[in-house]
């Protein structure tokens, strides 16, 4: 596994002079496991994450890990940056304002039992939402990116994308599509493009689970898309010393003050009929 890590730190040298071209843009996307603000919540959901709680979830722990998470953010250094694991609108208001990256944020509330929603991040001088759309298990976000339309899907339940891809396909909206989450193989029966192929078949994935790493997560893109580059994003800082693993905020109920068991995505991509 250490071999592993050694291979993500350097293929995810992300050189942020690649977006100083106007018709380049770049995503991330970054399942956060679950970040709740201490104040409990009338729909429920968020018991452990009080300061009364099983996990002892204080104000200064909440602080911390939105600085951590910031802190991440601003390593990423990406126009748009998708998340999923906020518990309300008021945790990504925080995440955006700790980050340097100058970030607008998209949310909406969530069905959910455990309380959790997305989150879009976004520099305006990429992408300009024009309408929002949220059912269980995705958000959409459409809009124009780069002057063009762009279909910005997110997804941690793969059980109704089928149909909501169905659904876009009829409307037109499948070419624009840029699908980021945890899809399944939902996606499969359409033509997607998977730019993250490459680093599966290397070894690489979102998550380490019964001693592999799996590509839990995926950056999908419709045909008007071309991607440049994709990969797992590591850093060292993101990973447990004693058993190369993401560190995550909590192990059980015992804080770790790490992150996520998760790793981000990230894919630099372009109009896909611009002429090299």
């Amino acid at each position: 596994m250490n071999l592993f890590r050694i291979s993500l730190l350097g293929l995810c040298m992300i050189l942020s002079a690649e977006l100083s071209a106007q018709e380049v843009c770049a995503a991330a996307y970054y399942d956060l496991g679950g970040l709740y603000d201490t104040v409990p919540s009338p729909f429920g959901g968020d018991g452990d994450y009080t300061p009364r709680g099983s996990k002892r979830w204080t104000g200064e722990r909440y602080k911390e890990s939105v600085e951590r998470y910031a802190a991440l953010l601003d390593s990423l250094s990406l126009p748009l940056v998708a998340l999923f694991g906020v518990e309300n609108e008021a945790v990504a208001l925080d995440l955006a304002a700790h980050s340097q990256g100058d970030y607008a944020v998209v949310h909406r509330t969530s069905s959910r039992r455990d309380g959790l929603d997305f989150a879009l991040l976004y520099q305006a001088d990429y992408f300009l939402p024009r309408s929002v759309r949220s059912d269980y298990g995705v958000l959409l976000v459409e809009g124009e990116l780069l002057g063009r339309r762009a279909c910005l899907l997110l997804c941690n339940d793969d059980s109704s994308l089928a149909a909501y891809l169905d659904r876009m396909a009829l409307d037109g909206a499948l070419e624009s599509l840029i699908l980021l989450g945890a899809v399944g193989h939902a996606g499969e029966d359409f033509p997607l493009k998977d730019p993250l192929l490459k680093a599966e078949r290397a070894g690489r994935g979102t998550r380490f689970r019964r001693g592999v790493w799996q590509m839990r997560d995926r950056i999908l893109l419709g045909a008007d898309w071309e991607p440049l580059r994709a990969d797992v994003y590591a850093r060292e800082w993101l990973f447990d010393p004693l058993s190369g693993e993401p560190l995550p905020l909590y192990m059980r109920d015992r804080y770790r003050g790490g992150r996520s068991r998760n790793l981000p995505l990230f894919l630099y991509f372009r109009p896909a009929n611009l002429e090299n």
